[in-house]
């Protein structure tokens, strides 16, 4: 299975950063939670960046809104993460430019509904 970063990882259970860590790691994953101060998210060890995490990633899936997601691409791109998903609320059109001409592969959708799932049961 692929390792997966949520960017916007929450500790909030209700939320969908915190639902998404769940269902990516219910499914076999690796989950790298990525929070800008937490130390761990549902049990799982958080880092403020993907570039602090030491060890390579296949994807990131992005809870966090434009203002906040449009600086996050170049990190995305530095450490080398081919697949970003851009889940409804990260999905705005100047993300998505900048993520094409960074060279990613970004994926508009909810990826929880892409697993096959539904966040209703988180």
């Amino acid at each position: 299975m692929s390792t997966v970063a949520v960017i916007g990882a929450s500790r909030d259970r209700r939320k969908f950063g915190n639902k998404a860590l769940r269902a990516f790691r219910e499914q076999g994953h690796t989950v790298v939670p990525i929070h800008p101060t937490a130390t761990e998210v549902e049990g799982e060890r958080a880092f403020a960046s993907v570039l602090d995490y030491p060890d390579p990633i296949d994807e990131v899936t992005i809870y966090v809104p434009g203002e906040v997601g449009l600086p996050v691409m170049e990190e995305i791109a530095k450490k080398g993460i081919p697949v970003v998903w851009l889940n409804p609320g990260a999905d705005e059109p100047h993300v998505i430019a900048r993520a094409l001409a960074l060279g990613l592969k970004p994926r508009v959708a909810c990826s929880i509904l892409a697993l096959g799932d539904s966040p209703i049961r988180y």
